[in-house]
């Protein structure tokens, strides 16, 4: 597997989004455990999760509990990034809300250290900027949980550039990675994307093959991926993450997976590497 860097550390140059194992449509958890595990078999040490990624009210961190079962029972387990996020709630009502301030914020990492079982998270990510809370009080939080030890990196998620500025400003030069949306059909984080690139900081695209309902269209939505991949004889979903690793070395893409075998589909886009004239023509897609 290649490897990229978030901050100091060394992970899998692609991640696993695990999102898609709890939210609603979640498969049973033998088989979530199962994509777990043959992520980490295929070399993965990145995985991405957040206290808000359930679908009941009455199982807040269905996400983390699940990770933290399936590393556990695995050899490779101990190696593992687990990037997780707080910031961000579910009611349970299939709607999303916001509580980015101060004091949930450092609870809802005490939760997430506890369902995770480690003493410290090793990539702790505010979630989403909430309108009510100055952005500079969140991102303040997080500074204070990475000064008291409680987190090992600091990132922030849904950032435009001015606040990945003033969050790296507030952590003192210490913000590692800055996860948004981008996908074929969502490339409007293009100027975050350049901004990481500069700073050297990890960008992490989420629902990079354009989310759990509309991954296995991204052919039939994007012509050119779909040719280039016919070409290679892989999937258009593979030739998606290539175009992306491609773009800058702090680019490290989280799809989402809830079967072992779209898992392994999406880390061979390591092993694929497209031309130049192919790179411009699906940048022009």
């Amino acid at each position: 597997m290649h490897t990229r860097r978030i901050g100091d550390v060394e992970v899998s140059s692609i991640g696993l989004g695990a999102m898609p194992m709890s939210i609603e449509g979640r498969p049973d958890e033998e088989r979530s455990i199962a994509t777990i595990h043959a992520a980490l078999d295929a070399g993965v040490t990145l995985i991405d999760t957040a206290d808000a990624y359930h679908r009941d009210a009455d199982d807040v961190g269905h996400n983390e509990t699940l990770i933290a079962k399936a590393l556990a029972s695995h050899d490779l387990g101990g190696d593992v990034l687990v990037a997780t996020k707080g910031g961000h709630l579910r009611p349970g009502d299939g709607s999303w809300t916001l509580d980015g301030s101060p004091r949930h914020l450092k609870e809802a990492c005490e939760a997430s250290l506890s369902r995770l079982g480690v003493e410290a998270i090793g990539l702790y990510q505010f979630h989403r900027p909430d309108p009510r809370v100055p952005y500079e009080e969140s991102v303040g939080a997080v500074r204070d949980l990475l000064d008291e030890g409680k987190i090992l990196n600091a990132g922030i998620s849904n950032a435009n550039p001015d606040q990945i500025r003033l969050a790296n400003e507030i952590l003192g030069g210490r913000l590692v990675s800055v996860q948004n949306q981008f996908s074929p059909a969502f490339r409007s984080s293009e100027p975050e994307l350049r901004l990481c690139d500069e700073l050297n900081i990890a960008f992490l695209p989420w629902s990079p093959l354009g989310g759990i309902s509309r991954a296995g269209e991204l052919g039939s939505a994007h012509a050119p991926f779909a040719r280039i991949a016919e070409k290679y004889g892989v999937s258009p979903q593979r030739v998606c993450l290539a175009w992306m690793l491609a773009k800058s070395p702090v680019v490290v893409p989280i799809p989402g997976a809830s079967r072992p075998e779209t898992i392994r589909d999406s880390l061979a886009a390591t092993d694929l590497a497209l031309g130049a004239d192919e790179l411009a023509e699906l940048d022009a897609a």
